[in-house]
C-alpha cells in the first residue's frame, strides 16, 4: 500500500479485492484489482454498472458571502447561473490564459459551494484568493465519493431513492441511502448515465457493501480506477496532467495548454465576465499549436502513452492514452496532434509500442450526442 497522507474509509475493501492501493492525488487508490480484468470492468460499466471509489478527488467547501465572487473570478463559469441543486464543469486558468485545473462546482446553498478538484493547482489558487475575503475554505476528506456508473445504475437507485429518475444531468439532491445522509449527483467520468454518491466516511463501507450485495441482480460490480482510462478515451474526458504539456512538454516553450488546444473552450460561459486569464484566453484563439484529437488504430492492441504519430515523413503527434474495446472491436486513443493533421480520416502511422496504421478521428468515439448522459426518466 502506498504511503499516502489521505486515507479512504474503503481501503480495507480494496485490499480485500486484491488492490495494492497505489497513490493518486495523495490517497491510496484501487488502480487495479489482482486477478480481475479491467476490460471486464469496462464492459460492466457500458452494459450494466460499475461502482468505483473516487474519493481521491479533493472535496472542498467554499462558504460565505464572498464565495460566489471568489469562484467567479477563478473559474470559467458564470457562477450566478448555478442555483442550489445545480452543478457545472469548469476549468481554471493562470494569468497567461493556460489551463491549470478543472473541477465540478456544486451550489449547495445561497452562499455555499462544494468544489471537487482534480490534481491541478485550483485549490491552492482559491485558498490564496480567499485571503481577506469573507469566505471559509474547508477541505473535507471525511466526505467520500462513490461513483455508480452505467445503464442499470438508475434502476438500482430508483428502488431506494424516491425521485431519483427526475434528477437531471449535472443536478444533485440531498437525500438518504440505506438510512445514511447523502448527496447524490448525476455526474461521472465515464460517458454513461451515472451518479456520484457523496457520503460521510463512517457510512462509506455500509453504502459500498450494500450496493455490491444488493446490486448483483443488476450486474453491478466493483470497478478499478484504471477503468476510467478506458471510458475516458471513448468519451473524450481529459485527465490532468496526463493529456497535457506537463507530460508532453513543448520543445521551445514552457508547459501550459490553452482551452482552444484542449477543446475545452466550451467551459467558458457565454455570459462570463472578467476572470483570471480571460483576456489571454481570448487573445490566444486561433493560435493553437496542437489539437486534442482521436486516433483509430488498426488491429486489436491498445496504444501506449507516449507512442508517436507520423505522417509525411515526420512526427505529427503523440498518443496520451489508448484502449481496445471488446464491445466495439476497435483500438482507440486520445492524442495531441499538429493542427493540420487534426482532421477526420487523416492517414497516420503509430510508432513505439506498436507499429500500425491509423487514422485521425473526431472525438468522442462513443455517444457523440451525449444521449446516454442526457436521457430522462
Amino acid at each position: 500500500m502506498s504511503n499516502s497522507w489521505r486515507i479512504s474509509a474503503l481501503a480495507s475493501r480494496h485490499l480485500a479485492l486484491g488492490s495494492t492501493l497505489q497513490d493518486w492525488n495523495g490517497m491510496g487508490t484501487a488502480w487495479t484489482y489482482a486477478g480481475q480484468d479491467v476490460a471486464d470492468h469496462h464492459e460492466a460499466i457500458r452494459t450494466k454498472a460499475g461502482l468505483m471509489d473516487v474519493s481521491g478527488l479533493k472535496k472542498v467547501h467554499y462558504v460565505g458571502p464572498h464565495a460566489e465572487s471568489l469562484l467567479e473570478y477563478a473559474t470559467t463559469r458564470d457562477i450566478s447561473k448555478i442555483y442550489p441543486g445545480k452543478s457545472a464543469y469548469a476549468t481554471m486558468l493562470n494569468e497567461e490564459g493556460k489551463f491549470v485545473d478543472d473541477c465540478i462546482i456544486y451550489r449547495t446553498g445561497p452562499n455555499s459551494f462544494l468544489v471537487v478538484h482534480g490534481t491541478g493547482i485550483g485549490l491552492e489558487m482559491l485558498t490564496r484568493g480567499a485571503v481577506g475575503r469573507q469566505v471559509a475554505v474547508i477541505f473535507d476528506d471525511d466526505l467520500h465519493d462513490l461513483s455508480l456508473q452505467g445503464p442499470t445504475a438508475i434502476d438500482f437507485l430508483a428502488k431506494h431513492v424516491p425521485g431519483i429518475r427526475d434528477l437531471a444531468y449535472f443536478h444533485h439532491m440531498q437525500t438518504r441511502l440505506f438510512g445514511c445522509p447523502v448527496m447524490i449527483s448525476r455526474t461521472g467520468y465515464t460517458g454513461e448515465r451515472g451518479y456520484e454518491i457523496f457520503c460521510k466516511a463512517m457510512d462509506a463501507p455500509l453504502i459500498w457493501d450494500t450496493i455490491l450485495s444488493q446490486g448483483k441482480d443488476f450486474g453491478i460490480v466493483a470497478a478499478s480506477f484504471t477503468t476510467l482510462d478506458y471510458c475516458r478515451v471513448e468519451s473524450y474526458l481529459l485527465f490532468f496532467p496526463y493529456d497535457n504539456s506537463e507530460y508532453f512538454p513543448f520543445a521551445n516553450d514552457k508547459s501550459g495548454d490553452t482551452l482552444w488546444e484542449l477543446g475545452l473552450d466550451f467551459t467558458v460561459s457565454p455570459t462570463k465576465g472578467e476572470f483570471r486569464g480571460g483576456y489571454e484566453h481570448k487573445r490566444l484563439k486561433g493560435k493553437e499549436r496542437f489539437k486534442i484529437f482521436g486516433v483509430l488504430l488498426e488491429g486489436e492492441q491498445a496504444a501506449a502513452m507516449g507512442d508517436t504519430l507520423w505522417a509525411d515523413g515526420k512526427q505529427v503527434g503523440v498518443i496520451t492514452c489508448g484502449m481496445y474495446s471488446r464491445l466495439t472491436g476497435k483500438s482507440m486513443a486520445i492524442a495531441r496532434l499538429d493542427v493540420p493533421y487534426a482532421v477526420q480520416d487523416t492517414v497516420l502511422q503509430v510508432k513505439g509500442s506498436l507499429d500500425v496504421n491509423a487514422i485521425a478521428h473526431t472525438l468522442p468515439f462513443d455517444d457523440p450526442k451525449k444521449l446516454k448522459r442526457l436521457v430522462k426518466g
